[in-house]
């Protein structure tokens, strides 16, 4: 049987530790990456609907999903970054 690599888009939230001045420079220094993520920080918020394969360039996966009754929209295969079939014999 095929053995598939899926990468799925998700969104998640990550704590960050930052000295600074005010909350305006801490703010500034997570977004420039000046910030130290806080271990165990990293939390699964939801599965990131809003982005996937689109659809044109994917008809026959979003055919056969909706044959199987995945709900799949017109121009989206829901948060699917990308799949790979793997080569026999890796999992």
């Amino acid at each position: 049987m095929p053995v598939f690599e899926i990468e799925q888009y998700e969104l998640h939230a990550q704590k960050y530790r930052v000295e600074a001045r005010s909350e305006a420079e801490a703010i500034q220094k997570v977004i420039d990456g000046e910030a130290d993520a806080v271990d165990n920080g990293l939390d699964f918020i939801e599965v990131c609907e809003d982005l996937g394969l689109p659809v044109d360039e994917f008809p026959n996966i979003a055919d056969d999903l909706r044959s199987l009754g995945v709900a799949v929209g017109d121009c989206l295969i829901p948060s699917i970054r990308s799949i790979e079939e793997l080569a026999e014999g890796t999992m």
